[in-house]
């Protein structure tokens, strides 16, 4: 991402959400990104995952420059080179478990790689569960789910946005060590927007955004270095 700008709204009224953005995240790492709310975090993860796209800047994935892709284009990039995973989980309702993980792939028109899934769903705890419906799973079991989608296509990155946001604790962190495993184990590269400190320290890096704009970047966290930083960005009274 390099010097990427968001401006929401035209005139008097234009609102930017992200300033001149530029960072770059490496291969294989997990990165968080933390910041008051208003910050730009949500922003930074929708043009950073071609969900949205910039005002000013260039966005790139490995070499691909999403800037100037039409719609169709960002789509199949998404479908094919990127995994989401969500805070409401986002599974569907009448698909059986493995049918919600092959989704992505039936929808680009790719067979699955039955070794692939095999492991996936065994890294995610679900053997023997992937002909349940998403109601006959706890929510822990349902963000597996997700997580497991995310990672059928072997993408480049997995963009996580508050992905333990509606898990209890013990819950929350069965599926951040997940995620860290997906990082150390697999070489996968995951970046995720929290507003917790212990979820966060749970990343190589922690990126701060305040009004748009990254104001700090912390290596080895911990969850009380982050918070203590998140305090003084005014996040919390």
């Amino acid at each position: 991402m390099d010097a990427v700008s968001r401006v929401y709204g035209k005139g008097q009224g234009a609102v930017a959400a992200l300033r001149e953005v530029s960072v770059n995240i490496a291969q294989g790492t997990f990165t968080a990104v933390m910041g008051p709310s208003g910050s730009g975090k949500s922003t930074f993860l929708h043009c950073a995952a071609g969900l949205d796209t910039p005002t000013s800047g260039t966005v790139r994935l490995g070499d691909t420059d999403l800037t100037g892709m039409d719609e169709t284009k960002l789509t199949r990039l998404r479908r094919q080179r990127v995994g989401f995973v969500f805070q409401a989980f986002n599974l569907i309702s009448s698909l059986t478990v493995l049918e919600n993980i092959t989704l992505p792939l039936r929808l680009a028109g790719a067979r699955p790689d039955k070794a692939w899934l095999g492991e996936i769903v065994r890294r995610v705890g679900l053997e023997g569960r992937t002909d349940r419906r998403p109601a006959q799973l706890s929510g822990g079991q349902q963000q597996r789910v997700a997580l497991a989608r995310a990672l059928a296509t072997r993408p480049e990155v997995i963009f996580g946005d508050e992905p333990t946001g509606a898990l209890d604790t013990m819950t929350a962190r069965d599926v951040l060590t997940l995620l860290r495993e997906t990082v150390d184990d697999m070489g996968q590269t995951v970046v995720m927007v929290t507003h917790d400190p212990v979820a966060a320290s749970y990343a190589d890096t922690v990126l701060f955004l305040a009004d748009g704009r990254i104001v700090d970047v912390m290596g080895a966290p911990t969850s009380d270095k982050i918070a203590e930083r998140m305090t003084r960005l005014g996040a919390w009274n």
